[in-house]
């Protein structure tokens, strides 16, 4: 890697998708937890709706992989995912300092509200990225519990831009332009795993300000980067674990990081310890 300034490498937003679920397992509060005490500047979480209408930190359609559960989520009422572990599936007796009381935090099922609440007492500006999953049997539905949740923490459509610290994000431009509609202040991520012929120019769709690239395409298109730069977007890349692909992303100039291991890439860009910077939002 070219040798970049301190205080380039330092403006990199750091995000720890679904906490930091290298070290804890994923969409848990115990991930989100620590990520914060690693000093991740935003904690990326999923969202998906059960039956009777909550929103959940689940990146799956059904529940299997992450749960000792089975079924789809969306068919599934908040009194019986509560009822399940969501931690053991990748957890072992090592994980727990007493293993003869395993830390709930790190086999519950993790509520948005619940997410939100933990970022609000955090004692620090810590910023939330979004996800809204598609397709879904609730369409817009989704879209409309999301923002009026976040209008009961002050962060939702009635909240200027600068003073909330959620953005959202998705695959799906159908539900971006829902969020555009509802809430025009917050900023919208739109998330690629490829790049749509019409926006190979850097450009995004009509109010997005942010592009989602996976690290897949950066590594394959590198000058995407400069381009959306160029339209004036924000780039932040996902999933970005490994030191050769830190380092890319570095040299880049990219905004924000997404990682499952947001302690070791704030150690790699120099941060152990440093304050966080400015958000990375789009302008």
């Amino acid at each position: 890697m070219t040798a970049l300034p301190a205080r380039d490498l330092a403006q990199i937003h750091v995000v720890a998708h679904r906490g930091s679920s290298d070290d804890a397992p994923e969409h848990t509060l115990s991930a989100y937890r620590r990520a914060i005490v690693d000093g991740a500047d935003a904690l990326e979480c999923d969202v998906r709706l059960t039956r009777d209408g909550h929103l959940v930190c689940v990146h799956d359609r059904r529940i299997d992989r992450t749960s000792n559960g089975r079924g789809i989520v969306s068919t599934l009422e908040l009194a019986d995912l509560t009822e399940l572990d969501w931690g053991s599936w990748r957890d072992n007796w090592e994980d727990y300092e007493d293993p003869e009381m395993p830390d709930r935090d790190r086999s519950q099922l993790l509520t948005l509200r619940s997410l939100l609440q933990a970022v609000a007492d955090s004692g620090r500006h810590v910023e939330v990225a979004i996800e809204t999953k598609h397709p879904t049997r609730y369409a817009g539905l989704v879209e409309r519990r999301l923002i009026a949740l976040l209008d009961e923490f002050g962060w939702g459509g009635t909240t200027a831009r600068e003073d909330s610290p959620v953005r959202i994000m998705s695959f799906s431009q159908i539900s971006l332009r829902r969020i555009r509609q509802l809430a025009p202040g917050l900023p919208t991520v739109f998330l690629m795993d490829r790049v749509p012929l019409r926006f190979r120019d850097g450009s995004l769709p009509t109010g997005v300000r942010i592009a989602g690239p996976s690290i897949d395409i950066v590594r394959a298109h590198p000058g995407y980067v400069d381009r959306a730069h160029r339209s004036g977007a924000a780039v932040h890349v996902w999933t970005v674990d490994h030191v050769a692909d830190i380092e890319l992303c570095a040299s880049l100039g990219v905004d924000a990081i997404i990682t499952n291991r947001p302690k070791r890439v704030l150690e790699h860009l120099g941060r152990t310890g440093a304050s966080p910077p400015a958000p990375a939002g789009g302008s």
